[in-house]
């Protein structure tokens, strides 16, 4: 048997579903589509609609099959997200959105049970951001549910039980601030236990490895050889990760970019002590060790802040919002990130919506909080930038600056999906990485980012 070369693979982010097919000799995308992820707000709550999803799934399965051949299907998802499935393989309620929101006594009971952050890496977060504090409202909400539920599987697995039928978990989405995973010993935490659902959690899993076939109604619905392998799958972030995961022997960063804006420290030496107030937190790559890491909604900011209409800006516009300075101070969105609970505010004249001004301001900001992450995690080595912010060169000059270290893109649409087809092994090399250089004046941008960082510690 040959080692499969085009992977398809379904990636489910927060903001959109897609399905991409990878040519895994050249770690290229030969083809890409998408469907918004909107959130149905019908009873019971908010929740993904994964039916819509499915459908989307199997008819692009098809087409990319009919037009260039699909070998083997891989799946990356975001966290924070779980299935319960009945003992029939249906889902026993609909896939909660994470951030529903949940009343305050039913936090106060979950956080009396919730483990500590030296445990389990996880910090507390807002809504259902760990996936414990979902699981406890579901069960509290409706006291039937939990004998309804035979297993729960972690959501790229919701998907490969579709294509293949069988369950499971994968390590990093369990260890992805669960609370349900101590990501040092690589073992449950104690509140499967404490929520009397640890029998019922599918077996944990490496992403790499195959989940099982297609079913045979899968391959009548799209066309697919019967025997299309699936593998386990993996946490979206993750999947940027493991590229460099497998190529990269020295201290590394990585920034996988999106809604969320993930960074990511693989270095050697001693661990850095986090700082879980400031939403740090340890993920578990896709070979079970622990990796300190630091977020903030970077993408959802940027949409909020640009309105729809970013504008490429001049090189008048930089130097505008250099001289001026305008800068936006943290933060968009209070709820996460590294300045949690501060007000975002401009600091001089506000650009215009729909202005260059305004999206060279914007990506600076986005860059220096990307800087604060990278330092709260003890980043170290290169640091390398996946997702759309990769094509950002305003946002990619300020990170150079701040860091004062090398800063390097991956030219692929989106990581994700590149490090998620690498999982079925094959011939695949790490993709090509370019070193980012600027134009833009390093001692203007340092400056810029020194005052930025002095008032943005006073808000």
């Amino acid at each position: 048997m040959t080692a499969p070369r085009h992977i398809a693979v379904i990636d489910i982010g927060k903001t959109n579903a897609k399905l991409a097919l990878v040519d895994l000799s050249t770690l290229t995308e030969m083809a890409v589509v998408t469907r918004p992820n909107i959130v149905r707000s019908a009873p019971p709550y908010p929740h993904y609609d994964v039916d819509g999803h499915w459908a989307f799934l199997l008819d692009a399965l098809a087409t990319f099959h009919r037009d260039h051949r699909v070998d083997a299907i891989s799946v990356t998802t975001h966290g924070a997200c779980a299935a319960l499935l009945d003992s029939n393989g249906a889902l026993a309620a609909p896939i909660l959105d994470y951030e529903h929101t949940y009343p305050a006594e039913t936090v106060n009971a979950y956080d009396a049970i919730k483990p500590d952050f030296s445990k389990t890496g996880s910090p507390k977060l807002a809504g259902g951001l760990n996936i414990g504090a979902q699981l406890h409202w579901l069960f509290t909400s409706d006291p039937t549910l939990k004998s309804r539920t035979a297993q729960i599987v972690t959501y790229p697995q919701y998907w490969g039980h579709r294509l293949t039928g069988v369950t499971a978990t994968d390590v990093t989405s369990i260890g992805c601030h669960t609370d349900l995973w101590n990501p040092y010993d690589g073992t449950f935490s104690d509140l499967p236990q404490k929520l009397g659902i640890r029998d019922k959690i599918a077996p944990v899993r490496r992403p790499s490895d195959i989940l099982g076939p297609i079913s045979p109604k899968i391959a009548k619905a799209t066309g697919l050889a019967p025997d299309t392998p699936v593998c386990v799958g993996i946490h979206d972030s993750n999947a940027s990760l493991y590229p460099h995961v497998v190529s990269q022997d020295g201290p590394v960063s990585v920034v996988s970019t999106g809604t969320w804006v993930i960074v990511m420290s693989m270095k050697t030496g001693g661990a850095v002590t986090l700082d879980p107030a400031r939403d740090t937190l340890v993920n578990v790559n896709a070979y079970e060790q622990a990796v300190a890491s630091a977020r903030f909604m970077g993408g959802r900011e940027f949409e909020v802040i640009q309105q729809g209409q970013r504008v490429e800006p001049t090189k008048q516009d930089v130097s505008a919002v250099l001289d001026g300075p305008r800068m936006l101070l943290p933060s968009v969105e209070t709820g996460s990130g590294p300045f949690q609970g501060s007000q975002m505010q401009w600091r001089g004249d506000e650009p215009e919506v729909g202005t260059g001004q305004r999206s060279a301001a914007l990506s600076f900001y986005l860059a220096l909080m990307t800087g604060t992450c990278l330092k709260l995690v003890g980043g170290a080595g290169p640091t390398i930038v996946e997702g759309p912010f990769a094509r950002n060169p305003e946002f990619l000059a300020m990170l150079h600056a701040v860091t004062v270290r090398p800063v390097l893109t991956n030219a692929a649409v989106t990581g994700t999906s590149i490090g998620a087809a690498m999982l079925l092994g094959g011939d695949a090399f790490p993709p090509k990485l370019d070193q980012f250089e600027t134009t833009l004046p390093l001692d203007s941008l340092r400056a810029y980012a020194d005052l930025w960082t002095e008032l943005a510690g006073a808000v």
